[in-house]
């Protein structure tokens, strides 16, 4: 365990966490530009900042695990801001994940094989995913009070263009191969859509 898991600050925990949501956020936003663009670089340089996000959710986990079974606990109310960090990383990380395997398959020139209405379809779903990934960030680190009715109506937002691009798929307009690995991808942004309701239900506060 290295010398942050162990003895990282309140603050250094925060600016961390911060550093994650945000590096998710250009991630989603950026893997969607790669793929539409064809641009390979910069779906590669997502692939590889998901490895900073691992490694910043991982060493997390370590700092909170440690706190929580420290000779010495903390207080009730900084125990149950450990316990929602706690809860709230994996949800970070997954959306990471998800951005990256976006990215992978922009990566392999998926993109340029789309059809025009269905590369429409993803544009938006990467719009909307960028929304709701603001609107969860605010809540979780900001403590906004961001409605629940909020969330879900741009969750909701997603869920429908999941369905509207997979009428497209079934369509005939694109190679049966090139079909399914865009199902893929509308089934990863209406995933990240979910991570962020999940997400914005939590709120981390006292990390001292």
């Amino acid at each position: 365990m290295d010398r942050f898991a162990i003895y990282a600050t309140g603050d250094e925990m925060r600016t961390a966490l911060t550093r994650a949501f945000a590096l998710v956020g250009e991630a989603i936003a950026e893997a969607t530009h790669a793929l539409l663009a064809s641009d390979r670089d910069l779906a590669k340089r997502v692939v590889e900042q998901d490895v900073v996000i691992d490694g910043l959710i991982d060493r997390l986990v370590a700092t909170v695990e440690s706190r929580l079974t420290a000779e010495i606990a903390p207080d009730v109310e900084r125990r149950r801001a450990l316990i929602t960090l706690l809860r709230v990383l994996p949800e970070v990380e997954r959306n990471g994940d998800l951005a990256e395997h976006i990215a992978r398959r922009a990566a392999r020139g998926l993109g340029a094989e789309m059809s025009p209405r269905s590369r429409g379809l993803v544009e938006r779903m990467g719009e909307v995913a960028a929304r709701i990934w603001r609107a969860a960030t605010d809540a979780v680190l900001d403590g906004a009070r961001v409605p629940t009715d909020l969330i879900e109506d741009i969750d909701d937002e997603l869920d429908d263009l999941h369905v509207t691009l997979a009428g497209e798929l079934v369509s005939g307009s694109m190679p049966v191969a090139v079909a399914v690995e865009v199902a893929m991808i509308a089934r990863f942004y209406e995933r990240f859509g979910d991570h962020c309701v999940n997400l914005a239900r939590r709120r981390v506060t006292d990390l001292a």
